[in-house]
Formats: structure tokens, sequence, C-alpha cells
């Protein structure tokens, strides 16, 4: 049986999170903001004040709304603090052991009704379930990046997942006023499937030296219609992250054409991970970005 989502726990206060939280809020839901450390929680919520005070500068939201969304999330220093939450988001940094991790210790302090799910961008919806005490009530919601100004969400579902539960998860995205899609649970799922190998397919022309930086980024948004180049883009979403997606393909699908391209994986070992360490395919310490290579 479906149920109605009226209060929100979110694991990972990081951007995703944080983000995660903000458009809960805004849609009238309580929200618990969990991390591993009350540091995080406090950065997140921090980044939330920042972008509700935009939204209200900008007029796209009054100041009353903006206090009472606010006043909506609360920090949730343990697990046990996401006890009477109707649904778990998980948003922590996209790898599967951590993943993992927290799903086999969150589930003891929940509701046996409580759904749980994954933001997880390209990890099997089926195996992360399997690593909870309840996979018919787990189910992928993939929200995409920046999360208060993007309109859709994938919806997957995990081999286990049942129909109440995508219903139920379907009500809450349309509550949020975005839309969602359903993919079936394979590598990368929909949007990262296809915008994933063209990010590496851009890494590579830069690799062979087709093209810079900045001539592969204006061709593909004066050429293709882009709002941002394939390099900006991938600077934005983080380099690491990228990486990561573009090896759960390659693992999953053993197709050479998702291997991940010797220079991405170069900026990563370097720590150049885009825009969050100030530096990837482009130089974001001085006023404006300068292109690397």
């Amino acid at each position: 049986m479906a149920i109605d989502i009226t209060r929100v726990g979110i694991i990972g206060a990081g951007q995703m999170g944080s983000g995660i939280a903000q458009v809960c809020a805004a849609a009238g839901l309580d929200v618990h903001l969990n991390d591993r450390e009350a540091a995080r929680i406090e950065a997140g919520l921090d980044v939330i004040d920042a972008s509700l005070a935009k939204l209200v500068s900008k007029g796209s939201m009054d100041e009353a709304a903006s206090r009472e969304a606010r006043n909506r999330i609360v920090p949730a220093r343990t697990f046990a603090d996401l006890g009477g939450c109707d649904l778990i988001i998980e948003a922590a940094t996209e790898n599967e052991a951590t993943k993992r991790e927290i799903f086999t210790a969150l589930c003891s302090s929940l509701r046996p009704e409580t759904l749980v799910a994954t933001n997880t961008s390209s990890i099997s919806i089926t195996r992360l379930a399997a690593a909870t005490d309840r996979p018919e009530r787990f189910i992928g919601i993939h929200f995409m990046n920046p999360v208060p100004v993007m309109q859709l969400v994938e919806l997957i579902r995990g081999i286990a997942t049942e129909d109440a539960t995508y219903e139920s998860s379907k009500a809450f995205i349309a509550k949020l006023g975005k839309t969602s899609t359903m993919s079936e649970d394979f590598p990368a799922f929909i949007v990262n499937r296809i915008l994933l190998p063209m990010i590496n397919e851009a890494i590579y022309t830069l690799y062979e030296g087709v093209g810079s930086v900045e001539s592969i980024d204006t061709a593909m948004r004066l050429g293709a219609n882009h709002p941002m180049g394939p390099l900006q883009l991938a600077d934005f979403i983080g380099l690491d992250t990228c990486l990561s997606v573009m090896q759960v393909l390659y693992d999953g699908l053993a197709d050479s054409k998702y291997r991940p391209c010797p220079l991405l994986v170069k900026y990563v070992e370097a720590g150049w991970l885009g825009r969050k360490t100030k530096r990837g395919f482009y130089d974001y310490r001085g006023p404006t970005p300068v292109p690397t290579r």
C-alpha cells in the first residue's frame, strides 16, 4: 500500500543532500538532515541558508516562505534520530562500499514501513537493496544537480521493489513539483548512461589533441546548443564522480567504449576534481576560470 510521505530523512549533507533537503522543506515536508560529522551538517545548513537567501533576493521566494522552509530542516546527529521518518534518502559519496555500510547500520533504527532510497547516479539498486532488511521498500531516487534548479528525477526500481514503493516515490516527487522518469536498473540508468560517455569522449578529444579545452567547450555550446561545454560540466559534476560513473559503466557492461579516458584518471589522481577543489579542466583560483590545457 502506498504511503503519504510527510517526513524525510537525508543522509549526507553535501551538495546533493543539502539540495534535496531544501526542495523537500520548500514543499512543506519535515526534514531531518544527517551526516557522519556535526560540522558537515552545519556546513550543509549554511549552504541551504545561502541558497534560500539567493531565492529571496531574486524574488523567487518571499522571506516568510524562506523562513518556514528553513525551520522545517533539523539536524539528525545519529541514525536513531531518523526513526520517525517516512522516507530515508541516502545521498552519500558515490562509493558502493560506503553506501552498503550506511544501509547495514541504518535499518535497525527505522520503522518496518519506512521507505529507503538512494540518490546514486550509477550503482545497482538491486545490489544496494540487498544490504537492507527491506529490499521491497527500497528504490533509487536520483536527483539531478543542482537539485533546486533541475526539474528531472529518475526513479529506478530494483528487482525486489514493490509497486507501492514506486507509487509512493512517484507521488513524493510530484509533491516537490518535479517530474519523474522511470529507468530500469542498468548501470548509470538513463541520464548518465548517455551524458557521461559524451563527457568522456570530450576528454578523449582533448587527450588526443583534437581541440583545446576552450575550443571543445565552445564547439559544443555553439555547435550543439548545449548550455555549457562538456569539460565545464565535468568540472561542475566533479571529475571523481565522472570517473566513478564511467568505471561503473565499464565494469557493468564490459564494453570498451566505456573505458575511462586516461586523462580523466590522471586529473583525479592529481586531486584536480573540478570546481570543488578549484582546479580541473579549468583553474578557478582567479577571478575568472582559466583552461588548464
